[in-house]
C-alpha cells in the first residue's frame, strides 16, 4: 500500500482560534465537547475539525498560520454589534493577542515558528514524527500594522507574509467591500516589496490586486478559488492567476463549500471533492498544477458543516488528493509549497 504524501498547508486560523475559546492542545472529541463555536455563525454550527493532534494524523508538518484580527461588524440577521475592532489600536492588540498564542504553544512544544528560509529548510530536512509542527507566520489583514515603518517589528517577530485586506483595511478595498490601495497601503506595498516580503492576494479587491501587482511585490493566494466556478470578489479571475504565476506566486485551494459551489446553502447537499478538484483542474490549465497547494482554512468559520463531502476532521484533507491526477498528489499535497518555501520565502 503507497504511503500517503505528508501536508503543507497554506492557511489556518489557528491562534484565532484558541482566542475563540478553542483549545487545540486537545483531542478533537475532547474539543468538540466543550467547544464554544457549535453554535455561533448566526445559529449555524461550527463542527470543529482541527486540533494539533487532527493535523499530526493528517501528515501536516508545516502550516501557514495566521494573525487575524476581527474588526467590529454587524450580525445580518439580528442587526446586533458584534466584537471586534473599531481602530489600529484595537486590531494592533488583537494581532499581538495572536502573536503570544503561537509563542506559548512554541514554548510549550507544541510548534516550532519558522522565521527564515533557513529555518524552513532545517525543520523539513530534520522532521521526525516527533517534531512539532512548523509554523510560518501569516498575517490576514494588515490593520495591526500601524505603518510601513512599522513593519519591522513584525517581520522581526516572524511575519514575512501580509495580506493588505479581509474586509476593508486602512491600507486596501477587501472581500464585498470594493476599493484600490489606500496612500498607505501603496507605502505598505512598496515597503514590502523593498524588505523582500510577500503580499497575500486573497481576500484582496481587484482594483487593490492590481495596484499591487504594479509595484511588483512578491506574491501569493493563500486561500482562493477561481471567481470562474464563483462569483464575486473574494475569489480569483483568471487575469489574477496569470499575474500570480507571473510573480513566481502559489494558489492554495479553500476547503469551505461556498467558495466550492455557486450559491450553496448549508440546507442543500455538501459539494463534493470532485467540485473543489473543478477549481484545481481550472488553474492548472491556466498556469499548470506545479503553483498548486493546500489552502484549506479550516476551521475558519465554517466548520465540518461546511467543509466538503466526506471531510468531517481535518485528518480527512489527504482524501481530496483521490480527486486530482496521481501524477500530481505529492506536489499539490506539498511539493509545490515546499520548492516555493525553500526557493521565495
Amino acid at each position: 500500500m503507497q504511503q500517503r504524501p505528508w501536508l503543507i498547508d497554506g492557511h489556518l486560523d489557528l491562534a484565532y482560534n484558541a482566542l475563540e475559546g478553542r483549545d487545540l492542545r486537545l483531542t478533537l472529541s475532547e474539543l468538540r465537547a466543550a467547544d464554544p463555536l457549535a453554535q455561533v455563525a448566526e445559529g449555524a454550527g461550527q463542527r470543529a475539525t482541527v486540533t494539533f493532534g487532527e493535523l499530526q494524523a493528517a501528515g501536516a508538518r508545516l502550516v501557514f498560520g495566521t494573525i487575524f484580527s476581527m474588526p467590529q461588524a454587524k450580525n445580518s440577521m439580528s442587526g446586533a454589534t458584534l466584537p471586534g475592532y473599531t481602530d489600529h489600536a484595537g486590531a494592533r492588540q488583537q494581532g499581538l493577542q495572536n502573536l503570544e498564542v503561537y509563542q506559548r504553544w512554541e514554548d510549550q512544544g507544541f510548534i516550532r515558528i519558522l522565521k527564515t528560509r533557513q529555518a524552513v529548510a532545517q525543520h523539513l530536512d530534520t522532521w521526525t514524527p516527533q517534531a512539532p509542527l512548523g509554523v510560518v507566520l501569516l498575517m490576514e489583514g494588515a490593520d495591526p500594522i500601524r505603518d510601513a515603518d512599522d513593519l519591522p517589528f513584525w517581520v522581526e517577530r516572524g511575519v514575512r507574509l501580509i495580506g493588505p485586506a479581509w474586509q476593508k483595511t486602512r491600507f486596501a478595498g477587501g472581500t464585498a467591500t470594493p476599493g484600490p490601495l489606500s496612500d498607505l497601503g501603496q507605502q505598505l506595498i512598496r515597503a514590502m516589496h523593498d524588505l523582500q516580503l510577500t503580499m497575500d492576494a486573497s481576500h484582496l479587491d481587484d482594483a487593490a490586486f492590481w495596484d499591487a501587482a504594479e509595484i511588483g511585490v512578491q506574491m501569493i493566494a493563500s486561500h482562493s478559488n477561481t471567481r470562474t466556478l464563483v462569483d464575486g470578489n473574494r475569489h480569483l479571475t483568471d487575469e489574477m492567476v496569470r499575474a500570480i504565476a507571473e510573480h513566481g506566486g502559489m494558489i492554495g485551494l479553500v476547503f469551505c463549500n461556498s467558495f466550492i459551489k455557486r450559491g450553496w446553502k448549508r440546507s442543500e447537499p455538501r459539494p463534493t471533492l470532485s467540485d473543489l478538484a473543478a477549481h484545481a483542474q481550472h488553474y492548472a490549465g491556466l498556469i499548470g498544477w506545479q503553483r498548486l497547494g493546500l489552502g484549506t482554512d479550516m476551521d475558519g468559520g465554517f466548520g465540518a458543516e461546511g467543509s466538503p463531502d466526506t471531510i468531517e476532521t481535518y485528518r480527512d484533507v489527504p482524501r481530496f488528493l483521490e480527486a486530482i491526477p496521481a501524477e500530481h498528489h505529492e506536489n499539490v499535497a506539498h511539493g509545490n509549497w515546499e520548492r516555493w518555501l525553500r526557493e521565495k520565502f
